[in-house]
């Protein structure tokens, strides 16, 4: 078992807690090393640091940040194999996996740099004998808290889009990935970051109610990010709301991908799988409800049932999960619905697995409305498949949800695909390809209770700047 302790950062320096807990690998079962239990205590410090480093962040040239980001993009590349092997041992991540959030943080990196100098104002028109100016001028304290399932992309864009605005961070990291949390702090002040402007804290499950009150509650922060579950966010924001703070939510999904009478079906059957199996579907743009055309449903589930075996073959391990209770949580899903009808189209919910943290993919077809399936968002490697006859029951059933983050369609005329994307309700809609889709220069957010406001883009930016206007007399 390592020694290793996950330290806090606090003014730049590392900070241990007098209580401790273990970090276990849903992999091996093995403890990789333990992490600092945060109390109300080191908020207090964390966010007297940020509040201290504000004003000189805040005054740094924006081609300074500029290039402090830019240099984090060749530490992190410098570093990508010991960044690469936290997620493994946190995780139990695939090595593709690890590599893909490396690499889209690298590029989140360089994009984001280049926005750093594009927040702009204005000169309006005003009457006679006035004028105004618009600037736009940066919240000050931001709180950031991200999750672990993606962790260098989701961790690192919480705090980097306020960073890039002139922000000070306090950066809460998740429980199940604070090493790998922990790393992000570490490759942004090694290009540069100055001390206290990213401060980073972690806690356990049974003191997260009372540290993140704590964080929300306190004067000096001024705006938050949470990604996460939506009953999660849900308390997020109520508390935020308490104090009258704007938030940036990314919540859960329930993503559906209408495969059509005229799709490519070897794609739809790819893209379908890859988006209900990435990273065993712990991701919040899984694809979860698959609705098919019913003339061409036949045809499609054979492709299906071929692209899962052949992608996930029967003789490699199940797909490993956070935990056991993921596991358990999406085999009770699948109960349901086949216990009120649905027929498994691929997969075995009781197959005996090297591991309780283990699941092979399974698809459920045949599934109702008064399925838990059909509603709840399983976070697993489990999907519905849903027949349909018209557009308008394709669109009600893809809609006949409390979620709204990402869709997808397969067509292979672009006119129905865009009937398709003008109808459903989600923050974006991907035409031929699979539901998961994040890359910089698109403004990714959700609709209902997938949250709201934007990360990416300068979009992602400007959430962290708010504009005062100056007024004076010719």
């Amino acid at each position: 078992m390592s020694t290793y302790t996950v330290p806090f950062v606090i003014n730049g320096e590392e900070r241990h807690a007098e209580s401790t807990f273990d970090v276990t690998s849903p992999d091996t079962g093995k403890v990789v090393h333990q992490c600092g239990i945060a109390t109300e205590k080191d908020t207090l410090a964390a966010i007297e640091a940020a509040t201290a480093a504000g004003q000189q962040w805040r005054d740094t040239p924006a081609t300074q940040r500029r290039d402090i980001i830019l240099k984090a993009a060749e530490v992190m590349s410098n570093r990508r194999k010991e960044l690469a092997q936290y997620m493994i041992d946190e995780l139990g991540a695939p090595a593709a996996w690890a590599e893909f959030n490396i690499n889209l943080t690298i590029d989140m990196y360089k994009d984001v740099a280049g926005r750093a100098v594009a927040v702009e104002g204005t000169i309006p028109p005003c009457a006679p004998g006035t004028s105004a100016m618009l600037v736009k001028e940066p919240y000050g304290v931001v709180l950031a808290m991200a999750p672990w399932n993606a962790p260098y992309i989701l961790g690192t864009r919480s705090v980097l889009f306020p960073l890039a605005a002139g922000c000070t961070v306090v950066f809460k990291g998740s429980e199940s990935s604070p090493r790998t949390h922990r790393a992000i702090v570490s490759v942004l002040s090694e290009a540069g970051v100055p001390n206290g402007v990213v401060n980073y804290l972690v806690t356990d499950p049974a003191h997260a109610p009372s540290v993140t009150k704590s964080l929300i509650a306190h004067p000096a922060v001024k705006k938050i990010n949470f990604t996460g579950s939506t009953a999660v966010g849900k308390i997020i924001a109520e508390m935020a709301g308490q104090y009258l703070k704007p938030l940036v939510l990314e919540l859960g999904g329930k993503a559906p991908a209408i495969v059509w009478e005229d799709a490519n079906l070897d794609l739809a059957a790819q893209q379908c799988a890859l988006g209900a199996f990435f990273f065993s579907g712990q991701i919040c743009m899984s694809t979860e409800k698959i609705v098919v055309h019913k003339k061409i449903s036949e045809a499609f589930q054979e492709k299906l049932r071929g692209t899962i075996a052949q992608m996930f073959p029967s003789q490699g391990g199940g797909l490993v999960l956070i935990n056991s209770r993921s596991v358990d949580k999406s085999k009770k899903l699948l109960k349901d619905a086949v216990s009120k009808g649905g027929v498994l189209l691929s997969g075995d919910i009781d197959a005996e697995e090297s591991s309780k943290t283990r699941l092979r993919p399974i698809i459920v077809s045949k599934v109702t409305p008064d399925m838990d399936l059909y509603q709840q968002e399983s976070f697993g490697p489990s999907a519905s498949l849903i027949e349909v006859e018209s557009e308008e029951e394709a669109l009600r059933i893809a809609n006949d949800t409390e979620y709204g983050l990402t869709s997808a369609v397969f067509t292979e005329d672009l006119k129905t695909g865009f009937r398709f994307a003008k109808g459903i309700e989600t923050g974006a809609v991907h035409i031929n390809s699979m539901t998961i889709h994040d890359e910089m220069p698109l403004p990714h957010g959700g609709a209902k209770a997938s949250g709201y406001g934007r990360f990416n883009a300068l979009t992602g930016v400007e959430e962290w700047v708010r504009t005062k206007i100056i007024t004076w007399k010719n």
